[in-house]
Parts: structure tokens; C-alpha cells; sequence
């Protein structure tokens, strides 16, 4: 399994510090996230897309969805197909593909021109997609959130996405027999723990406390680094007692 964290614009690159958009390509045809897949520089790379898994309905999971749509549209051609859930699907409905924000995709699809295909997703029931499992799992987050375990032949990856501390995400990713790594969170450093509360994400204290939660060793790869914060969080990350942590880095791929 290949995941790749899609960097957040063309400009910034590989390696560039913080996370502006989320965005996981994994082996080049299924993302999860479309905060940056719309705006990656290489069309041939956009095309390969076949199914995107929403996480949630904040902008920085979404931005770049209607873009991509537009782009890699075939009249009377194949589709792109979104899975999400019921209440991220109505929030594109209603707030995104409306005709005032972007045009109304979803309803050109079902009247014959294939924008875009939707599949509602339910916590606990594993989906396939080229190749891939992926079962998505209820995280604490301010909208309703889905985290997955991404799994291929003798590999899972857990992507909880945005998410305060939670529990059983991680009561089913260790129970994962060949789980071999989590891209986990730490959106603001430890002096910020009031609003990372409020808002429902992670600081490195926060997230050791989660990374322990798992019972067991497996590299965590912390991602969604607030950009203005990047330097004070990555410190602190580094400082924790917490085995196999590495830093995300856009633009970086990541081989199972």
C-alpha cells in the first residue's frame, strides 16, 4: 500500500511545513480527503482517482472536491464516486453543489451527465474500492467525523482524521492483526489545550495520551500540524516519550 499526504499547493511542495488542506492518496486511485487532490499539478495523477472518502464536511477535507469533479469529468464517460456520510453528503448538497457556491453536480449526475456518483457510508460496515478495505469508524470531532482502517492484503493503516480523544476507533485499530501504522493529529502545541479541546482536535500531549490508547507499537505519523504552530508542535512532538513517532511531510509517500 502506497499512501501519499497530498501536498496543500503546487507552491509549497514536498516537505513544506504545516497542513493547509487534508488530502491521503493511497495507491493512486482511492483518497481519502479532497482538501488538495483538485489542485495536484499532474493531470494524469488527478484522472487515476476513482473513489474519494470524506471524512467530514469542514473545508479544509472538501475544498478541492468540486475542482477535481470539474476536471476529470467524460461526457457519457465514468464517474468519480464519493463515499461519505449521511450527514456529509447532505452538507455537499446543500452547502457546496447548490448552484450558488459551485453547480449542482450531484443533481446533473442524476439526471444523466456523470459528475459524480454517491455512496453513503455507516460506521462499522467495511467498503471495498480498487483493491482496498476500508471500514469507516465514528471519531469525537464537532461534525459528525469518520475515521477509517485502510486495509490491502497483510496490511491496515488507521486514518482516524480530525478528531478530540476518543476510544473506540482504537479499540477496533488494535484489534487490527497487521496494522502497521496510524496517521494521527496534533493540530496545536500543549499551551493551546483549552482551544484544541473546544474545537475538538489534538495537542502532542494529547496525542501521546491516544497514541497509548492503542496498546501497541506501531510507527504514528502526526499530520494535520497547524502551519502557524508547526515549529512549536513539532518540538513538542519530538519531546514525548512515545516510541516511532515521525513527522508528516506534504508531498511524501509512505510504502506498506
Amino acid at each position: 500500500m502506497k499512501i501519499t499526504l497530498v501536498p496543500s499547493a503546487v507552491a509549497m511542495g514536498a516537505g513544506a511545513p504545516g497542513f493547509f488542506l487534508s488530502s491521503y492518496l493511497i495507491d493512486e486511485i482511492v483518497a481519502i480527503d479532497a482538501g488538495g487532490i483538485g489542485f495536484i499539478d499532474d493531470l494524469s495523477t488527478q484522472l487515476r482517482i476513482e473513489h474519494i472518502f470524506i471524512t467530514h464536511s469542514h473545508i479544509d477535507h472538501i475544498a478541492s472536491l468540486p475542482i477535481l469533479l470539474d476536471t476529470v469529468f467524460e461526457a457519457g464517460g465514468r464517474c468519480v464516486t464519493v463515499h461519505a456520510g449521511r450527514a456529509t453528503l447532505e452538507s455537499l448538497r446543500r452547502d457546496v453543489f447548490n448552484d450558488r457556491v459551485w453547480p449542482d453536480f450531484i443533481s446533473m449526475s442524476e439526471k444523466g451527465m456523470p459528475f459524480v456518483k454517491l455512496e453513503s457510508l455507516e460506521p462499522g460496515r467495511p467498503v471495498r474500492a480498487a483493491g482496498l478495505r476500508l471500514i469507516p469508524l465514528a471519531v469525537d470531532h464537532v461534525v459528525p467525523t469518520l475515521g477509517f482502517l485502510v486495509e490491502a492484503p497483510g496490511v491496515t493503516v488507521a486514518i482516524p482524521s480530525d478528531t478530540g480523544p476518543t476510544d473506540s476507533f482504537w479499540r477496533a485499530a488494535g484489534e487490527a492483526p497487521d496494522l502497521k501504522a496510524v496517521f494521527l493529529e496534533a493540530s496545536f502545541p500543549n499551551a493551546m489545550s483549552e482551544l484544541a479541546l473546544a474545537s475538538k482536535h489534538l495537542t502532542p500531549a494529547m496525542f501521546a495520551a491516544e497514541a497509548r490508547k492503542l496498546g501497541r507499537s506501531v510507527p504514528f505519523v502526526a499530520v494535520h500540524i497547524k502551519a502557524r504552530w508547526y515549529e512549536q508542535v513539532v518540538a513538542e512532538l519530538n519531546a514525548l516519550d512515545t516510541p516511532d513517532v515521525r513527522i508528516g511531510r506534504q508531498g511524501e509517500t509512505y510504502e506498506f
